[in-house]
């Protein structure tokens, strides 16, 4: 059986607005601060791969245990031991589990619309995966997620789950729910941690604070 893990702020040594457990490099955090939070991640976790994530839908299989940082928006292993990881601030971290292939996927806005989930699942059964669990960890709620008219309409023509409007009445988006609708259609069960970002303090959000670190979400065989 996998294992599933979702860090939050706490337990690191970064200061300030990235206080303290930020695994980011490409937020101004100091990155030998931010090796000594990954540290802390890998006494804990064993040895982790990130991604350098674009809020594409490339889907890279780890094959061995590596400190290359690949340019993707989903991880895909059956190496049993080792940790993928997905950074988010208000994104949903996404974690596909069976009994012998695991995946760590990067679904914001743009990922809900290119499928880099379904794209994921499906190098995940080409691997031999059979039944497969998603999870997805804490990210921004719908109502904390305003959007523009024009984003609303784009989003929603294409997934009308989304849909959802702010306490005062504008165009706002679902996205956990949208993947959740998503994932059905391909026979995935869900568990949502139902954790906002942005309403929870011992959360990175950018919609609450742009300068801010990131958290993860863990999966291992």
């Amino acid at each position: 059986m996998s294992f599933t893990f979702f860090t939050d702020r706490l337990g690191g040594y970064s200061q300030g607005d990235f206080s303290s457990l930020n695994l980011a490099l490409h937020v101004e955090d100091d990155a030998k601060t931010v090796a000594r939070n990954r540290e802390v991640i890998e006494q804990a976790h064993g040895k982790t791969v990130y991604m350098n994530q674009v809020h594409g839908n490339n889907v890279e299989v780890i094959s061995k245990a590596t400190d290359q940082v690949l340019t993707c928006d989903g991880l895909v292993t059956n190496v049993a031991g080792l940790t993928l990881a997905v950074l988010v601030a208000d994104c949903i971290p996404l974690l596909l589990s069976s009994q012998n292939v695991v995946a760590a996927v990067h679904v914001g806005r743009r990922g809900l619309i290119n499928g880099v989930a379904a794209k994921s699942l499906a190098i995940m059964r080409e691997l031999g995966a059979d039944e497969i669990t998603a999870t997805l960890g804490p990210s921004i709620c719908g109502p904390c997620y305003e959007v523009d008219q024009a984003t609303y309409d784009q989003v929603i023509a294409t997934h009308p789950g989304a849909a959802c409007k702010t306490s005062t009445g504008t165009p706002a988006l679902d996205l956990p729910a949208a993947l959740v609708a998503d994932l059905a259609k391909l026979s995935i069960q869900c568990v949502v941690d139902s954790r906002c970002t942005r309403e929870d303090e011992d959360l990175f959000s950018y919609r609450k604070s742009h300068r801010t670190g990131r958290q993860a979400g863990l999966i291992r065989l």
